[in-house]
């Protein structure tokens, strides 16, 4: 029979424990050494700390300043209110760059028919308020029907906010129009709008196809005609 192996139960790691009188490795103080020079001395590329605090820096200092800002008076109040729902609009619409493009073009658009409308009256001292408050809603209802003409065609073969923008400029022309000639900024805005709709729209395009659908309908049935003959 072979001789049995006697010595100290346990071996080598029993006599590391003995040595050291714990059950704790020699490395384990370096490792906790290291995790306290980290937690004391901070990363230069710390990430977290690089991009977030600054944020959280200056979101308080804005939160701050429209606070007070909107608790100075009332006016103040519905401009910050006004301020942060075109704000989160265009949070929500960053991404569709076309109907934000339309969007901004028809609100600037909307003052300034407003602006030159109310110049026109104070220029003229002979035209009732009634002409320039009707040319007013006018330009806006041109502005509205730029901006629902340009996403009512399912297919527009081109981009549907720079119409919006050519359609907007067109009633801003018949604004400044209107300063001279009241009368007359209505109709040639209605008249240029339709026609960049159209333009733009591909209206010519397909009355073109159905030109040539009917013309080709036509062909056909002389051909039949002739036949038959």
């Amino acid at each position: 029979m072979p001789a049995l192996k006697t010595g100290r139960p346990g071996g080598p790691r029993a006599e590391a424990t003995a040595h050291t009188g714990t059950g704790r490795q020699p490395g384990e103080r370096g490792s906790a050494s290291a995790l306290l020079r980290r937690l004391v001395h901070q990363d230069r590329d710390d990430a977290w700390a690089v991009r977030l605090l600054p944020r959280l820096a200056f979101g308080f200092a804005a939160a701050y300043t429209l606070f007070a800002l909107a608790s100075s008076s009332g006016s103040s109040f519905v401009a910050v209110c006004g301020l942060l729902t075109l704000g989160l609009v265009v949070w929500f619409l960053r991404r569709r760059r076309q109907l934000l493009l339309g969007l901004t073009s028809t609100l600037l658009t909307a003052g300034l028919t407003g602006y030159f409308a109310a110049a026109g009256e104070a220029a003229r001292w002979g035209t009732s308020a009634l002409v320039s408050g009707e040319a007013v809603f006018g330009y806006w209802a041109l502005a509205g029907m730029a901006l629902l003409g340009a996403w009512i065609p399912k297919n527009h073969p081109g981009g549907r906010g720079v119409t919006v923008v050519g359609a907007d400029l067109v009633i801003a022309v018949a604004s400044g129009i209107g300063m001279i000639w009241p009368e007359a900024g209505v109709p040639l805005g209605f008249l240029g709008v339709s026609v960049i709709l159209t333009l733009r729209g591909g209206g010519i395009q397909a009355l073109c196809n159905g030109a040539r659908k009917v013309s080709g309908r036509r062909s056909g049935r002389k051909d039949t005609t002739d036949r038959d003959s």
